[in-house]
């Protein structure tokens, strides 16, 4: 079997993070991100579910993800995924916006796959400026042509019912401490049958689901200013270490361990 690679660095210049997924065989769960996702399909094939529907991705496809959009995907035909993206929060999509639009909006993809897709090469582009150091202005043209094509101002159609959000910020903002059913119920003033049944249907994940993620992206945060895997798994939250290191391997594609070497590697070379 081919050996898995996995690389992960991040941009000082554009404040963006590139990363490369190669010889994957591995299962991802339902999730999602904080931020946006490009990325391309390299080599193999996958059936991936995104916001309620299926699709079939493989090689020259573009995925597309928005910020919160819940996705998990899995092997088709014993494939290996060869895969790379570029992760955008949504401050620095801002500035972008701002750039090329003159606009503080956000988009919103419509769809988070587009097939035999022609931008790939500049989204490779970018991956290649940011993983050899280019210098800023190569950096920036490389993202800016590659947003250029891409962006379409759009009002998300199926905004959070305001429980529902109310929800997702307690989370967000309580994430380390013990959270329950009961307490989530309490919040909400909905029954806890209820309040399962609404927060799936609308987010596209479970409340613990949604709990995990956010406390993996925090636990991200504190690994890459060079906390302790122990230490940040306390402070995201988690009940022990080993707990931990499942979740985010199953989440993130990497151990923490490998997930802080890599990040803080790639730290001091930029320095």
């Amino acid at each position: 079997m081919e050996k898995e690679h996995r690389e992960v660095w991040f941009d000082n210049d554009l404040q963006i993070e590139a990363y490369q997924l190669h010889g994957i065989v591995q299962k991802f769960p339902n999730h999602f991100h904080p931020y946006y996702v490009i990325g391309f399909i390299e080599g193999g094939k996958r059936q991936m579910w995104c916001r309620h529907k299926e699709y079939v991705c493989e090689k020259g496809d573009m995925i597309l993800f928005n910020p919160l959009d819940n996705h998990h995907c899995a092997p088709l035909d014993d494939s290996i995924l060869d895969y790379r993206a570029v992760n955008i929060q949504p401050e620095v999509m801002q500035t972008i916006m701002e750039e090329l639009f003159q606009t503080k909006q956000l988009p919103h993809f419509t769809t988070p796959l587009i097939k035999n897709c022609e931008y790939t090469q500049q989204l490779s582009s970018l991956y290649q400026a940011i993983m050899e150091q280019a210098c800023t202005l190569e950096k920036e043209e490389a993202l800016y042509f590659l947003m250029q094509p891409l962006m379409e101002i759009e009002k998300e159609d199926a905004p959070l019912e305001e429980p529902i959000q109310k929800l997702c910020a307690y989370m967000e903002e309580h994430y380390a401490e013990n959270i329950t059913l009961q307490t989530l119920s309490e919040l909400s003033h909905f029954s806890k049958s209820y309040l399962l049944n609404a927060f799936t249907r609308q987010t596209g994940v479970s409340c613990y689901r949604y709990l995990q993620t956010v406390r993996i992206h925090q636990a991200k945060k504190m690994l890459e200013k060079g906390l302790s895997l122990k230490d940040a798994a306390l402070a995201a939250g988690f009940s022990d270490q080993s707990h931990f290191t499942n979740f985010f391997k199953m989440f993130i594609g990497l151990t923490p361990k490998q997930y802080q070497r890599i990040f803080l590697k790639g730290a001091m070379h930029d320095e």
